[in-house]
């Protein structure tokens, strides 16, 4: 039990004990409160609803501007792919219907039926890229905001996290404890 009491001692980092208590005299405090700006998040998603990744910008979290543009464009290349895409089956269709020969070879080995299905992927494969769209702006905008607020934490180096032994006065002894205190 004594060798247990001792390497536990040991382990939790022998702090410094003394008998008497210290006077602590703070000259001047080292912790400068920095001025929090609560419209930041505000400001930051309204620039990124008015440009997208300007609210990443105004961030300085300029890595993000490549996947924001990247995200949006890819689904705008993909909207306008599958549109013309629908429209080159749609515009084929009805010069069937119309009773016109197809200016296409391959287009005009397809049936009717085939043609209907690829309008109707086409006009899936558009109606999604346009929904991602919206979504990859929306995410956007709440990214810019979330990150405005989260840069107004506090995060400073002088924040830590060490282990202390406990005295107990009532019974004049030491309580073998853990003891989790912030100090800054």
């Amino acid at each position: 039990m004594n060798y247990q009491f001792i390497i536990l001692f040991l382990f939790f980092g022998l702090t410094s004990i003394s008998a008497q208590k210290k006077n602590k005299t703070i000259e001047n405090d080292s912790l400068q409160a920095e001025a929090i700006d609560p419209l930041r998040p505000a400001k930051a998603a309204f620039y990124s609803a008015i440009l997208p990744g300007l609210g990443q910008i105004y961030n300085q979290k300029y890595w993000k501007l490549p996947l924001v543009y990247g995200a949006i464009g890819a689904s705008a290349y993909f909207y306008l792919d599958s549109q013309k895409n629908y429209n080159i089956y749609r515009d084929e269709y009805k010069n069937r219907l119309a009773g016109n020969k197809s200016d296409s070879d391959y287009l005009g080995n397809l049936s009717d039926s085939q043609l209907l299905s690829a309008q109707k992927q086409f006009q899936r494969n558009r109606d999604l890229s346009a929904l991602f769209m919206v979504g990859f702006y929306v995410l956007n905008i709440i990214d810019a905001n979330i990150d405005a607020a989260l840069s107004q934490f506090n995060v400073s180096e002088k924040l830590a996290l060490k282990p202390v032994l406990t005295n107990n006065d009532l019974v004049l002894k030491n309580d073998f404890g853990i003891a989790l205190n912030y100090s800054f």
